[in-house]
């Protein structure tokens, strides 16, 4: 007989016979040998029919058989108390699917096969591996098998189908080590497995992902010895909320969390604020990557704030001290208001007499304080007053103002209806920043502020004038909005009473409404995300970064970019604001705002106050003005359009809407519109005037012709990339068409932010705050079935901003871009990429992960194709499910920044007509252009550049900066979100940890 080659480790077989006595023979064999039966299927049996149009009871079953039976040996695993198997789920050395095992399991598949004759196949040699020999030859010998001894260590015999069975008591052949109890070797299995992956010392580290192992062996690299000790002192960085709570907290948190462990620190959450630092024990918390899972979508601050009088006094302050000295902390994140990043600054300077007066007390040894001589403090602002100097914004001041604005636009719907006066009250006690915009988003009749206070005595009078006007002109409501540190040019309180008063006088229905701290609830809006996201990774980046030396650093926004300031003059330049206030010299209290209050503060009056054509131009200097809006809907046209027209009236000029984009101008459909026409556009979607895509090519003359024939001196169109193709057609074509030689301005509205020139389109918030609406629902349904994954398409065209900047702002782990082109490599890294987060996960952790495509990601890769392909290779390890918002993205009330920053667009445009037709002697309506040539052409694009409204050419963006094929401009200005993105969702730390292996 010759050899037979062994086959050991086995987890499959298949065993085939057509000899029915055989099949029966073998069954019995393997079971009294101990395997279970884990499948039975036949052909012949009263359910063989059923089994017959039953997929799912085929489902490995080959075609040929009449029956089968597969058969499990039991594995070596630990018992319960009734002597079942306990569950591997259960056992010690479990840490994820991916762990490795006890011991190997063994399915045998029993065929009885119906072909006749069956092929000759060669017999098998089988090894199995035992603890209990004595067992295996005592059930050997009840069936009266030929079993014989092989030595002392391994029992052979035959199975009746003729195969060769050997079992061992050696795990492998060239093992010396012989185990004669199952619990023998379940221990010392379990010994090393544990002691391998360094689970005896912590028992904490059972359960891991791969991001977990990723960060551990990205930290080993600070243990350079032999001996493995620490080369690097590893940073332990605290973060804490603190004041009143806003909106974006908590994705600040996620951020400095992740960030920090990103960067190799230990980072610990302060609990309730200073009270946290003063109490200690559980109040100061060690983050781990999972706590801060589900914190982009949820309000107010997870880790609690609280007001805490021991920290304003040197006792608590101490207190302080000990417990971040004993936790290991020297930096500390600190978000809140100005009172809570003056109180961590007044710490950092303290912190050495503190540590010196903890050791002379006793409650610090000389070698425990050593290593914390300094304290690293880093300020983000969380403020929902946006009142803090040195930054542009603060986070949760646009959540809490699109918070206001929608529950103004609630109010306006009753106001209407019984044609009553609202006086809202708003926070803000020293800025009115929350009060200014409102009015301007909401269409207010009047607002207060304390930077701009009206005289005393002769408010109300004012007020009553410009509510009963508007009243005059058909306005069916009347809305003031009043910031509760409203004041008199004398520092009189005026309160919403005051203002309720003066209105019923007026003999108007009037109610009080204050919002309080609704402003305050509520999951962040999109904006608050990515700026607290942005801002938490800096902070990281400071703390790493600074010196004793350095000056504690507020991390705020300039120009669109974030930026570090100094703490103490933030806070200085913010005190003096008050100062200022108290001491009446409010023209210093507006200047020491940044000038887009200013700004804000003016284009307010324009549009509300002026409508009484105080401020008109003389009649030889008035104009005719067309607007049209060029492409598809967006949120903010019908905003641009209402502060146009308001202003026109303002200034005395003729304002033509054209109907219908320009095959509406073809035809010369054009609407002269008057203040009622657009009362209450300022919260509506969509285009009230009519859009389409079609372009002047379509017929230049006729839009020549009608341009000519309305004696139109200004054009402005409201639109995308198609607003930006037709304006450049006008251009071209002034050569062979005088009347297109007259000022032009594209106001860029698409929601995917494709227009060049420009750094923000109208419609672009709008559509983000919809995904963050519709993407929160979709990973509530992903987190709450646990295993389960989302492919969200969102629009954008061939621009990645709308994708990427979701990406961000809702946690995916992966996005795809078309900048960043989709190959079968990529989706197969992301796919190994779910499987290890996911690795770790038993169903207690609501664990739902996002991947967002952009519509144009691919021509090949659709988001039903790489849902498809996610749901082949997962292995029913998770699912996939797509998400497709369509034109929901578009929105239908348009949100608060993109109705503020329709008015400022709108404005400027007129301003550059303006000053085109030499209509206005005044210095301070000078417009900044963006180019040089933007002198010689009077067809420009405004746009957002850093936090500048410039105007550029569009001959120059089309030659250098346009990218017409794709509709999109060449400057991707959103890469720092996609890196941010990638570390956050932990997708930089696991492909790294693929690199190294």
């Amino acid at each position: 007989m010759p050899s037979l080659e062994p086959i050991d480790r086995l987890s499959y077989i298949s065993l085939i016979t057509n000899d029915q006595e055989k099949f029966l023979k073998s069954f019995k064999f393997y079971s009294d040998l101990g395997f279970r039966l884990t499948k039975s299927f036949s052909r012949v049996s009263p359910h063989g029919a059923s089994a017959a149009s039953m997929p799912q009871l085929q489902l490995g079953v080959s075609h040929d058989s009449l029956r089968e039976a597969w058969l499990e040996s039991y594995p070596l695993q630990d018992l319960d108390e009734n002597g079942y198997l306990r569950p591997w789920q259960e056992l010690s050395v479990y840490y994820g699917d991916n762990c490795e095992k006890l011991s190997e399991s063994t399915i045998i598949k029993l065929r009885l096969s119906n072909e006749e004759p069956v092929s000759a196949t060669c017999s098998k040699k089988l090894v199995f591996f035992s603890t209990e020999l004595k067992k295996v030859k005592q059930i050997l010998h009840h069936a009266k098998a030929n079993a014989e001894m092989v030595g002392s260590n391994e029992i052979q015999v035959k199975d009746p189908l003729g195969n060769l069975l050997s079992f061992s008591n050696r795990k492998n052949p060239l093992s010396n080590k012989r185990y004669d109890s199952a619990t023998d070797y379940i221990g010392e299995k379990t010994r090393e497995i544990l002691s391998g992956k360094g689970y005896l010392q912590d028992p904490k580290l059972k359960f891991r992902s791969e991001i977990s192992l990723a960060i551990e062996e990205k930290e080993t690299k600070a243990f350079d010895d032999k001996n493995g000790n620490e080369t690097v002192k590893k940073k332990k960085i605290a973060v804490m909320t603190s004041g009143g709570d806003a909106p974006g907290m908590n994705p600040a948190v996620r951020a400095v969390v992740r960030a920090g462990i990103f960067y190799g620190c230990d980072v610990f959450a302060v609990y309730e604020g200073y009270e946290g630092l003063v109490k200690g024990g559980e109040l100061l918390k060690q983050m781990e990557w999972t706590n801060v899972r589900s914190f982009l979508s949820l309000g107010g601050t997870a880790i609690g704030t609280a007001r805490c009088k021991e920290f304003r006094e040197r006792a608590g302050r101490l207190h302080a001290a000990y417990n971040m000295v004993t936790n290991g902390i020297d930096a500390l994140v600190v978000c809140g208001g100005d009172g809570s990043l003056t109180g961590a600054d007044l710490f950092r300077s303290e912190w050495p007499s503190l540590v010196k007066e903890l050791i002379e007390t006793g409650r610090l040894t000389k070698e425990q304080a050593l290593p914390y001589q300094h304290l690293t403090i880093v300020g983000l602002v969380g403020s929902i007053d946006n009142d803090m100097s040195g930054t542009d914004v603060t986070i949760g001041a646009y959540s809490a103002l699109e918070r206001i604005v929608e529950m103004v636009d609630y109010i306006g719907a009753t106001a209407s209806s019984h044609s009553r006066a609202f006086v809202v009250e708003v926070m803000g006690r020293h800025c009115g920043w929350l009060a200014l915009l409102a009015g301007i988003a909401t269409g207010a009749d009047y607002i207060f502020i304390p930077e701009r206070p009206p005289k005393a005595g002769e408010w109300e009078k004012e007020l009553t004038e410009i509510c009963a006007r508007h009243r005059d002109y058909g306005r069916r409501k009347t809305t003031v909005i009043v910031a509760e540190g409203a004041i008199d040019d004398e520092l009189n309180p005026i309160k919403s009473d005051d203002v309720k008063k003066v209105l019923v006088d007026l003999g108007l229905d009037t109610r009080v409404t204050i919002l309080g701290h609704v402003q305050r609830g509520g999951t962040a809006v999109a904006f608050d995300r990515r700026l607290a996201t942005l801002q938490g990774v800096e902070a990281i980046k400071a703390v790493l970064e600074l010196t004793p030396e350095t000056p504690s650093p507020m991390i705020g926004i300039l120009k669109n970019k974030i930026v570090r300031y100094p703490l103490v003059e933030a806070v200085k330049q913010t005190k003096e604001v008050a100062e200022a206030i108290e001491n009446k010299d409010f023209d210093k209290a507006m200047s020491l705002r940044d000038t887009s209050f200013f700004d804000a503060y003016n284009y307010f009056r324009s549009i509300s106050y002026y409508d009484d054509r105080s401020h008109q131009l003389s009649e030889n200097r008035r104009l005719n003005i067309a607007v049209v809006h060029v492409g598809a809907a967006s949120a903010g046209l019908n905003a641009a359009t209402r502060a146009i027209v308001l202003n026109s009236i303002a200034r005395g000029h003729t304002l033509y809407a054209v109907q219908d984009g320009f095959s509406g101008l073809d035809q010369g459909n054009m609407k002269q519109l008057g203040w009622l026409d657009v009362e209450g556009w300022h919260n509506r979607g969509g285009s009230e005037i009519g859009t389409n895509r079609t372009l002047p090519s379509q017929n230049y003359g006729k839009v020549a012709y009608n341009l000519q024939k309305f004696n139109i001196q200004g054009l402005i169109i409201i639109g995308g990339f198609e607003a930006f193709t037709a304006l450049h057609q006008l251009h071209e074509e002034k050569v062979n068409y005088p009347i297109f030689d007259i000022p032009m301005v594209v106001v860029p509205a698409t929601v995917s932010n494709n227009v060049p020139g420009s750094e923000y389109s109208l419609g672009s918030d709008t559509c983000l705050n919809q995904l963050v609406t519709y993407c929160d629902a979709v990973m509530q349904s992903a987190s709450s079935s646990r295993r389960r994954v989302f492919v969200v398409e969102v629009q954008g065209g061939h621009s990645g901003y709308v994708a990427s900047y979701c990406g961000l702002i809702t946690g995916a782990l992966a996005t795809y871009t078309p900048e960043a082109k989709i190959n079968l490599r990529e989706l197969h890294q992301d796919i190994a990429l779910l499987f290890k987060v996911f690795q770790a996960d038993r169903g207690e952790d609501h664990n739902g992960k996002l991947v967002v495509r952009n519509e144009q990601a691919s021509s090949v890769y659709s988001t039903q194709l790489i849902a498809d392909i996610i749901k082949e290779n997962a292995n029913n390890r998770f699912e996939t499910r797509t998400a497709i918002p369509g034109h929901v993205q578009q929105g239908y009330t348009p949100t608060a920044n993109d109705r503020v920053m329709a008015v400022k667009f709108a404005l400027k445009a007129m301003e550059f007509i303006e000053e085109w037709n030499k209509c206005t002697d005044n210095v301070d309506h000078i417009v900044s252009v963006g180019d040089s040539e933007v002198e010689q052409h009077q067809a420009v694009v405004i746009g957002i550049k850093g936090d500048l409204l410039e105007f550029t050419s569009v001959k120059h963006l089309y030659d250098t900066e346009a990218n017409v094929e794709l509709r999109k401009g060449k400057t991707v200005h959103w890469k720092d979100m996609i890196e941010v993105e990638d570390m956050l969702s932990g997708k930089t730390l696991l492909k790294l940890r693929q690199e190294l292996s």
